[in-house]
Protein backbone atom coordinates (compact mmCIF):
# COMPACT_ATOMS: atom_id res chain seq x y z
CA UNK A 1 0.00 0.00 0.00
CA UNK A 2 1.50 3.23 -0.74
CA UNK A 3 2.20 5.94 1.54
CA UNK A 4 -0.17 8.60 2.44
CA UNK A 5 0.75 11.73 1.05
CA UNK A 6 1.88 14.48 3.37
CA UNK A 7 -0.72 17.31 2.00
CA UNK A 8 -3.67 14.31 2.77
CA UNK A 9 -2.36 14.64 6.28
CA UNK A 10 -2.54 18.33 6.86
CA UNK A 11 -5.20 20.36 8.86
CA UNK A 12 -8.22 21.59 6.87
CA UNK A 13 -7.06 25.00 7.08
CA UNK A 14 -3.68 24.42 5.77
CA UNK A 15 -5.10 22.17 2.75
CA UNK A 16 -7.42 25.23 2.18
CA UNK A 17 -4.72 27.54 2.05
CA UNK A 18 -2.84 25.64 0.22
CA UNK A 19 -5.60 25.03 -2.63
CA UNK A 20 -6.37 28.23 -3.14
CA UNK A 21 -2.48 29.36 -3.19
CA UNK A 22 -2.39 26.50 -6.26
CA UNK A 23 -5.06 28.04 -8.12
CA UNK A 24 -3.99 31.91 -7.25
CA UNK A 25 -0.45 30.22 -8.62
CA UNK A 26 -1.80 28.91 -11.94
CA UNK A 27 -0.63 25.42 -10.44
CA UNK A 28 3.28 26.88 -10.88
CA UNK A 29 5.74 27.83 -8.69
CA UNK A 30 6.41 24.98 -6.70
CA UNK A 31 10.07 25.83 -5.39
CA UNK A 32 8.15 29.19 -4.16
CA UNK A 33 5.12 27.80 -2.64
CA UNK A 34 7.28 24.77 -0.92
CA UNK A 35 9.23 27.62 0.94
CA UNK A 36 5.97 29.37 2.10
CA UNK A 37 4.93 26.17 3.31
CA UNK A 38 8.07 26.51 5.78
CA UNK A 39 7.36 29.80 6.34
CA UNK A 40 4.09 27.95 8.04
CA UNK A 41 4.97 25.39 9.84
CA UNK A 42 4.45 22.93 6.81
CA UNK A 43 7.49 20.55 5.61
CA UNK A 44 6.30 19.02 2.40
CA UNK A 45 8.77 19.28 -1.01
CA UNK A 46 8.00 20.80 -3.41
CA UNK A 47 7.82 17.25 -5.54
CA UNK A 48 4.66 16.65 -3.53
CA UNK A 49 3.20 20.09 -3.75
CA UNK A 50 3.30 19.20 -7.85
CA UNK A 51 2.27 15.79 -7.52
CA UNK A 52 -1.03 17.01 -5.02
CA UNK A 53 -1.28 20.39 -7.68
CA UNK A 54 -1.24 18.32 -10.69
CA UNK A 55 -4.08 15.59 -9.04
CA UNK A 56 -5.72 19.57 -7.93
CA UNK A 57 -5.56 20.90 -10.92
CA UNK A 58 -6.96 17.92 -13.25
CA UNK A 59 -9.89 17.49 -10.59
CA UNK A 60 -10.82 21.71 -11.10
CA UNK A 61 -10.22 20.89 -14.76
CA UNK A 62 -13.15 18.15 -14.98
CA UNK A 63 -15.32 19.93 -12.51
CA UNK A 64 -15.14 22.84 -15.12
CA UNK A 65 -15.84 20.95 -18.02
CA UNK A 66 -19.28 19.27 -16.41
CA UNK A 67 -19.96 22.70 -15.43
CA UNK A 68 -19.21 23.28 -19.04
CA UNK A 69 -21.59 20.23 -20.48
CA UNK A 70 -24.08 21.23 -18.36
CA UNK A 71 -24.50 24.75 -19.04
CA UNK A 72 -24.57 23.44 -23.12
CA UNK A 73 -27.29 20.59 -22.19
CA UNK A 74 -29.09 23.12 -20.27
CA UNK A 75 -29.02 26.08 -23.13
CA UNK A 76 -29.77 23.29 -26.29
CA UNK A 77 -32.48 21.57 -24.90
CA UNK A 78 -34.51 23.61 -22.24
CA UNK A 79 -37.70 21.85 -20.93
CA UNK A 80 -40.57 22.60 -19.03
CA UNK A 81 -40.55 18.80 -17.65
CA UNK A 82 -37.54 18.69 -15.59
CA UNK A 83 -35.45 16.43 -18.12
CA UNK A 84 -32.81 18.26 -18.42
CA UNK A 85 -32.23 18.79 -14.65
CA UNK A 86 -32.39 14.67 -14.56
CA UNK A 87 -29.81 14.52 -16.90
CA UNK A 88 -27.56 17.04 -15.11
CA UNK A 89 -28.06 14.78 -11.91
CA UNK A 90 -26.48 11.94 -13.67
CA UNK A 91 -24.13 13.40 -14.99
CA UNK A 92 -23.22 15.16 -11.74
CA UNK A 93 -23.66 11.95 -10.41
CA UNK A 94 -21.14 10.00 -12.75
CA UNK A 95 -18.62 12.74 -11.88
CA UNK A 96 -18.76 12.19 -8.59
CA UNK A 97 -18.35 8.68 -8.56
CA UNK A 98 -15.18 8.92 -10.97
CA UNK A 99 -13.76 11.58 -8.51
CA UNK A 100 -13.92 9.31 -5.40
CA UNK A 101 -12.71 6.23 -7.26
CA UNK A 102 -9.67 8.34 -8.66
CA UNK A 103 -8.86 10.29 -5.59
CA UNK A 104 -6.75 9.77 -2.76
CA UNK A 105 -9.25 11.12 -0.02
CA UNK A 106 -8.69 11.86 3.70
CA UNK A 107 -11.63 11.37 5.96
CA UNK A 108 -12.73 14.66 5.81
CA UNK A 109 -13.26 14.68 2.22
CA UNK A 110 -14.27 11.48 2.26
CA UNK A 111 -17.22 12.82 4.10
CA UNK A 112 -18.08 16.00 2.23
CA UNK A 113 -18.57 13.67 -1.05
CA UNK A 114 -20.69 11.76 0.70
CA UNK A 115 -22.76 14.57 1.85
CA UNK A 116 -22.90 16.08 -1.59
CA UNK A 117 -23.89 12.20 -3.59
CA UNK A 118 -26.96 12.37 -0.33
CA UNK A 119 -27.84 15.61 -1.34
CA UNK A 120 -27.70 15.25 -4.99
CA UNK A 121 -29.86 12.04 -4.32
CA UNK A 122 -32.53 14.23 -2.12
CA UNK A 123 -32.30 16.78 -5.01
CA UNK A 124 -32.99 13.66 -7.80
CA UNK A 125 -36.04 12.64 -5.71
CA UNK A 126 -37.72 16.29 -5.19
CA UNK A 127 -36.98 16.65 -9.12
CA UNK A 128 -38.97 13.12 -9.66
CA UNK A 129 -41.48 14.42 -7.47
CA UNK A 130 -41.89 18.15 -8.66
CA UNK A 131 -42.28 15.91 -12.22
CA UNK A 132 -44.83 13.94 -11.42
CA UNK A 133 -46.92 16.40 -9.48
CA UNK A 134 -46.26 18.95 -12.33
CA UNK A 135 -47.84 16.13 -14.93
CA UNK A 136 -50.29 15.71 -12.45
CA UNK A 137 -51.96 18.78 -12.22
CA UNK A 138 -51.37 19.15 -16.20
CA UNK A 139 -53.56 16.10 -16.87
CA UNK A 140 -56.06 17.48 -14.40
CA UNK A 141 -56.25 20.74 -16.18
CA UNK A 142 -56.40 19.07 -19.19
CA UNK A 143 -59.57 16.47 -17.71
CA UNK A 144 -61.67 20.08 -17.00
CA UNK A 145 -61.07 21.51 -19.81
CA UNK A 146 -61.97 18.12 -21.92
CA UNK A 147 -65.01 18.00 -19.68
CA UNK A 148 -66.13 21.54 -20.47
CA UNK A 149 -65.85 21.61 -24.28
CA UNK A 150 -67.92 17.77 -24.31
CA UNK A 151 -71.05 19.37 -21.67
CA UNK A 152 -70.46 22.42 -24.39
CA UNK A 153 -70.80 19.76 -27.19
CA UNK A 154 -73.90 18.13 -25.63
CA UNK A 155 -72.03 14.87 -24.20
CA UNK A 156 -73.59 13.37 -21.64
CA UNK A 157 -72.80 12.61 -18.15
CA UNK A 158 -71.36 9.40 -19.06
CA UNK A 159 -69.73 10.76 -22.06
CA UNK A 160 -68.05 13.54 -19.60
CA UNK A 161 -67.39 10.81 -17.30
CA UNK A 162 -65.54 8.55 -19.85
CA UNK A 163 -63.35 10.97 -21.47
CA UNK A 164 -62.29 12.41 -18.19
CA UNK A 165 -61.23 9.20 -16.72
CA UNK A 166 -59.35 8.45 -20.07
CA UNK A 167 -57.63 10.95 -19.96
CA UNK A 168 -56.76 10.90 -16.15
CA UNK A 169 -55.54 7.47 -16.75
CA UNK A 170 -52.47 9.04 -17.87
CA UNK A 171 -51.51 9.38 -14.56
CA UNK A 172 -51.93 5.44 -13.58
Amino acid sequence: MPRVSKVQTLNDGDKDWLNQELVKRGFSGYEELEALCRDRGIDISSSSLHRYGKSFQDRLDAVRLVTEQARAVVDSAPDEEGAVNEALMRLIQEKLFTVVMEAELNPGDISKVTKAIADLGRASVSQKRLAAEVRKQALEEAAANAENAGRAQGLTKDGVAALRAAIMEGMA
